[in-house]
């Protein structure tokens, strides 16, 4: 079961990870926009297909994981008796919720090492995105971006594990889109703006401010679990 509140959570992880978005993306998000043909990046009208497509592909991507992951929530949730099962899947929404808030803030960097497990995917899913390489169309940039999902990202894979918690391949999905979503300001601002965004975003009282804001949230959570 999700935590009570959890798709707006979710929604601000991604809204207030700007700073990770930024460091651990724009660097793609640079290099895509740079490589796109003379016209369409001649004016905002044109340009904007194409980074529409890029960040849907890529919370496409985030919403499918977010299902498998839920499907695995689902499969613990018939293995163990239900309350225990609905008791543990809250624990480790909270525990997630506490742990993004400390790397959000930049308290606690550990979540980076969830960045080297994927590393082995993500070498297998790399080779396709290369392949539609040059973009040339919007469907290019769709295909680049639902490939883009699979990056190694600590704070995506930390929303994935989160999504265990949802319990249900739905809740799972939605919890990830609403991530994706509020990713998504800090991502086009960032193709559209050419890192205008990244001054703000690395400034460090949004980084603190936006990891305390979670960790809140986590704090909240442990809260509601002891007291029930």
């Amino acid at each position: 079961m999700a935590v009570d509140g959890s798709l707006l959570t979710s929604f601000l992880v991604g809204l207030l990870g700007g700073v990770h978005c930024v460091g651990m993306c724009g660097g793609i998000v640079g290099a895509l926009t740079a490589g796109l043909p003379r016209e369409a990046r001649s004016s905002v009208p044109r340009l904007t297909p194409f980074q529409l497509a890029y960040n849907g592909g890529r919370i496409a991507g985030y919403t499918l994981a977010g299902a498998l992951m839920g499907a695995l929530g689902t499969v613990l949730v018939h293995a163990v008796p239900f309350q225990y099962a609905q008791r543990a899947l809250y624990a480790v929404a909270a525990v997630v919720m506490i742990l993004l808030g400390l790397y959000l803030s930049g308290w606690w960097l550990g979540l980076g090492r969830l960045e080297e497990l994927g590393g082995v995917l993500w070498r297998r899913l790399e080779p396709f995105g290369r392949r539609l390489l040059p973009i040339r169309t919007p469907w290019h940039a769709l295909g680049v971006g639902l490939v883009w999902a699979w990056i190694p990202c600590g704070l995506v894979y930390s929303v994935l594990i989160w999504s265990i918690s949802a319990g249900s391949p739905r809740e799972g999905a939605l919890l990830m889109l609403a991530f994706g979503l509020g990713t998504l300001p800090n991502l086009l601002a960032i193709g559209m703006l050419a890192g205008a965004a990244a001054r703000i975003a690395e400034t460090r009282w949004v980084r603190q401010a936006a990891g305390m804001l979670v960790l809140a949230f986590g704090l909240h959570a442990v809260w509601q679990l002891v007291a029930a």
